[in-house]
């Protein structure tokens, strides 16, 4: 374990954006680095707030990482305690010869025990996170007390896994001469528009690691390759606990398949839109998706979980 107040080190990188306050402040408060093994891979994550508060796990998208989450996670501390994980294949964790979704979602409980997390979590995923998370709460359902699926598209592949199998951006990741370099070239797949240049800053820093001769993303682009033998398609009326979707406006999840998954889910969870956001929503619409998570996570503290369709 890191010191609580470690930061990485972003020496040689080009100076930091401005940013508001809420922002400065939320990046700034006080996190741990750990680690945990799961299956002989090190799993790396983020861990804020009092551990004597209920649980949150959030599950990052493809290609993405823990610190994705990071200027989120310090919002909903006031009521929970929250890690962030880097899945295998991604982030600071090891990689692995491939990446199923069960071992994946094998990993988001270990950090949700390895955390101490008291009682059951809820786990928040985003786009193929939110496969993942369905995944965990399929196998996992009556050990979690939520799991809120954030832009992820169940009728069809994730957009990561999408442009990982036909695309050029994850297939071969360039090395580059500098972090500069390296920071000109990033972006969000899908693409879409975002006005929070701080915030892209942010991810894409830490999205860097360096190698012989330069800089290159961190992730590893074999976790596209294959992910499981059954579909998010085949598992969402298994899910056992209780489950809201999040769509943004002008996301992925458009009209006809968030009822498509609403009916999937028995008519039972909630399905809350956050106007104007694309599908990278806690990206460009940051504090409206904070807003609707906080709404939601007190509603369900007067709620009953869910049972899976028979």
């Amino acid at each position: 374990m890191q010191d609580r107040n470690a930061r990485p080190d972003f020496s040689g990188f080009p100076p930091v954006p401005s940013a508001p306050r809420w922002f400065t402040d939320a990046i700034k408060a006080p996190y741990e680095d750990r680690f945990v093994n799961v299956e002989g891979c090190d799993i790396h994550y983020l861990d804020w707030g009092d551990a004597g508060r209920p649980g949150i796990v959030l599950v990052h998208g493809g290609a993405a990482h823990a610190h994705w989450w990071s200027f989120i996670a310090p919002l909903l501390t006031n009521h929970f305690h929250v890690a962030a994980l880097d899945l295998s294949g991604h982030g600071d964790s090891g990689r692995r010869d491939d990446y199923p979704r069960d071992l994946w979602a094998e990993e988001v409980m270990a950090v949700a025990a390895d955390a101490r997390m008291v009682g059951a979590p809820i786990l928040v995923g985003h786009s193929m996170g939110g496969f993942v998370t369905i995944t965990t709460a399929v196998r996992y359902g009556d050990r979690l007390a939520g799991a809120v699926i954030v832009d992820s598209p169940v009728t069809r592949p994730d957009p990561e896994a999408e442009e990982g199998a036909r695309g050029k951006s994850f297939r071969n990741p360039k090395v580059y001469p500098s972090p500069e370099k390296a920071l000109e070239r990033f972006r969000l797949v899908p693409e879409q528009p975002c006005e929070n240049t701080y915030i892209l800053d942010h991810i894409a820093r830490h999205s860097l690691g360096p190698v012989e001769n330069g800089w290159t993303w961190k992730f590893d682009p074999r976790i596209f390759l294959r992910f499981g033998p059954r579909s998010a398609h085949e598992l969402l009326a298994e899910v056992g606990c209780r489950i809201a979707l999040f769509r943004a406006e002008f996301g992925l999840v458009t009209a006809d398949i968030g009822d498509y998954m609403y009916e999937r889910l028995g008519r039972t969870a909630p399905v809350i839109e956050v106007p104007s956001a694309h599908h990278h929503l806690m990206l460009d619409q940051p504090l409206a998706f904070i807003t609707g998570l906080r709404t939601l996570l007190q509603d369900w503290e007067h709620s009953l979980p869910r049972k899976p369709r028979t």
